[in-house]
């Protein structure tokens, strides 16, 4: 069955058995896959689409489009490994060149790399900066599952060197806009074990006709 394909396109004996299926068991798949271990191929042209428009199908409260992704190609790699290199310096200027090398190295990690921005500024002021974040984390979501479902591994990382002013001088970030993390794609190389998932019960409480909150659901 085509995983992208909407529900109202499905025939009607696969909308709810099959998806009730495929949907948990793509979800239970994804692992979070280090950049390190992330090797080419990453995703083709066709590939990276379904991707991208998977983001599409995001939350987005006032249909603000308060995100945006950059691609960074192995062509720009270089300059963002200066960029993460002088932020450690600007950090700690006492990073010995071997430190400082393993911080650029981390730019040329996986072949697929895409920086999260979150614009807190864009459209409707009364939408704050929280809604547009989790329409964010939504819409990574979403394409963290279609790169799993093609077969791919995936990984968000962050780091200081996002709030530095060479990341935002490098991505041409305006005023009110945010990098939010790093998003990276690629064929697996290694994985560790799956780590062990949470129940509802350790994450959901309900709150009683009392006033009370209650354990579980």
């Amino acid at each position: 069955m085509n995983l992208t394909a909407l529900p109202e396109q499905l025939p009607v004996q696969h909308r709810d058995s099959d998806l009730a299926t495929l949907v948990p068991a793509l979800m239970q798949s994804r692992q979070t896959i280090l950049p390190k271990r992330l090797a080419a191929p990453g995703p083709d042209a066709g590939q990276l689409e379904l991707i991208l428009n998977a983001a599409a199908s995001a939350p987005d409260h006032g249909q603000l489009l308060p995100w945006r992704f950059v691609i960074v190609p192995q062509a720009a790699r270089a300059a963002l490994a200066e960029v993460f290199g002088a932020a450690l310096v600007e950090r700690d200027a006492s990073a010995t060149p071997e430190q400082v090398a393993q911080a650029q190295e981390k730019a040329h990690r996986s072949p697929l790399l895409m920086l999260l921005v979150v614009d807190g500024e864009c459209g409707n002021p009364d939408i704050d900066l929280a809604e547009r974040i989790v329409s964010a984390g939504c819409a990574v979501q979403n394409m963290l599952l279609m790169a799993t479902a093609l077969g791919y591994g995936s990984a968000l990382t962050s780091g200081k060197a996002l709030k530095s002013d060479g990341l935002r001088r490098l991505f041409g970030l305006a005023q009110g806009e945010h990098a939010l993390c790093f998003v990276s794609m690629g064929s697996v190389q290694s994985r560790k074990i799956a780590r062990l998932r949470p129940a509802p019960g350790d994450f959901v409480s309900t709150l009683s006709p009392d006033g009370q909150i209650v354990a579980g659901f």
